[in-house]
């Protein structure tokens, strides 16, 4: 990364947090004062924002003590750090460049070395929008024999959650049904009305959770959140036999406004994938952090399909001491030869920008799509700071045509999508869940699907429009938010 102004920077920073803090509260108020039948009333919204603060610091620290105390430490070392990391007036590299090719088997031996967790068997299938996400999810709801177990880090209280939320209720009479989604995302979401209005005289429900329970069996729990740490994972579990996981939540911008990616997934690794449900489940319950005290119950693998090939599921989890999103993805870059394609809204993590530029650097087709307009000014701002140094290096970055939400990553052979953003949170302290594959056929279908149509439709970032005297600051506020 290059060399930029540093004391200005690290003396400005708490007050800009705080004002870049208060000009997002303000926007969403704005909007919902302005589409008040869109969202909930400020009364309302505040109210459950207060409950929701409560909830994550006296209520975590009772039912989640050792969460509060693992969490609380990494948001004490690792926000700190990001920033002095991100502001020396040097450059660096990290640990030495594997000889193992990304794609390969010998890559996958590594990162079982590097103590990830191994691969099993598993079919995927893309998802690519609201579209098709949102269609799958119906035939699943309407094909569910056993359970219905889902978890968003929103939930939100629109129209197209509600309409879900009818439909789980209808289902909930005949399977099992479990809502999970995260507290403080949710009840910020709650506040803010979408940007293409629902049907005529709409009125969101107050409280989705009790919505979501009045007059049926479903069964609702939200994820708590000490020292604001969140739960950002997006999975969808059906008859622990299909799962789905990747970017979208419930809500009418993941339905028809934003660009983004959900991976269908069937066969014996969906038995990982429903314990990390069951594992989120039971600590949002009651005992919370006591709840593994007794047996969690046998989940039992799915046979395997046809089709199947060797899949990865990778975690961040601060509370559990799990970095394997970011190990992987540090590793992948660092050991690339030929390609690293990315797609992703949210892009201010230094040690991946550092990969990045000296992967350019040395050759390697270094491309980074981020969204035309995202949704945060200062996130927007924090991209661009990061667009430099890695233009500057000899990488493209381009700008997708709206909101792109997809978390997406080629390095030549080796892919992975998930629900992680590339910023310290995702990478270090909020619980994330991505899957990884090196299958060429799979690889190439994210090729095809996502992009080769991204790049022909986005417009590639010049040097001089990184050009901002903020964009340094905002990469550095970005990271923390």
């Amino acid at each position: 990364m290059p060399e930029r102004p540093k004391i200005s920077r690290l003396a400005a920073l708490p007050l800009l947090l705080l004002a870049a803090s208060c000009g997002s509260l303000q926007s969403n108020a704005g909007r919902s004062m302005e589409r008040r039948p869109q969202a909930s009333d400020p009364v309302t919204g505040n109210g459950q924002l207060a409950a929701s603060g409560f909830r994550a610091t006296a209520v975590a620290a009772v039912r989640q003590p050792v969460t509060t105390l693992r969490s609380g430490l990494a948001v004490m070392w690792h926000r700190p750090r990001e920033v002095v990391s991100g502001n020396l007036p040097v450059s660096f590299e990290f640990g030495d460049r594997p000889e193992e090719v990304p794609g390969t088997e010998a890559f996958e031996v590594l990162l079982d070395g590097e103590g990830l967790r191994r691969r099993e068997s598993g079919r995927i299938s893309l998802l690519v929008d609201g579209r098709e996400f949102f269609g799958e999810l119906d035939r699943q709801l309407a094909a569910a024999r056993s359970s219905v177990e889902m978890q968003f880090f929103i939930y939100d209280n629109d129209d197209v959650a509600v309409r879900y939320s009818d439909e789980l209720k209808r289902r909930s009479a005949e399977v099992s049904v479990k809502v999970l989604y995260d507290d403080l995302g949710s009840a910020f979401a709650h506040t803010a009305a979408p940007e293409t209005l629902g049907p005529p005289g709409f009125e969101p429900p107050g409280d989705i959770r009790r919505y979501l329970r009045d007059g049926s069996r479903v069964r609702v729990r939200r994820s708590l959140n000490p020292w604001l740490v969140c739960d950002h994972t997006k999975l969808l579990v059906f008859d622990r036999r299909t799962a789905i996981l990747g970017g979208m939540n419930m809500g009418r911008e993941y339905y028809s406004e934003w660009h983004d990616l959900m991976v269908k997934v069937e066969g014996p690794v969906v038995g990982t994938l429903a314990r990390e449900f069951n594992n989120a489940w039971r600590k949002a319950g009651p005992w919370g952090d006591f709840s593994f005290l007794t047996p969690p119950g046998n989940i039992h693998s799915p046979d395997p399909v046809a089709g199947g090939i060797p899949l990865r599921v990778l975690c961040t989890d601060a509370a559990r001491g799990k970095t394997e999103v970011m190990d992987a993805t540090l590793l992948a870059i660092r050991a690339a030869r030929k390609r690293v394609w990315i797609q992703n809204p949210y892009f201010a993590h230094d040690e991946t920008a550092i990969e990045l530029a000296a992967a350019a650097r040395r050759g390697v087709d270094v491309r980074v799509i981020l969204p035309a307009r995202g949704d945060s000014t200062i996130m927007d701002a924090g991209n661009l700071g990061t667009a430099r140094g890695l233009i500057e290096a000899g990488a493209k970055i381009y700008r997708y045509p709206k909101m792109t939400h997809m978390k997406a990553m080629i390095c030549d052979g080796w892919a992975q999508i998930g629900s992680a953003n590339l910023d310290v949170l995702s990478m270090r302290i909020n619980r994330e869940l991505n899957i990884a594959f090196s299958d060429p056929a799979a690889v190439g279908q994210l090729e095809r699907r996502v992009f080769q149509p991204d790049f022909r439709v986005s417009q590639r970032i010049a040097l001089e429009e990184t050009s901002s005297p903020v964009a340094p600051l905002a990469e550095s506020i970005a990271d923390q938010l």
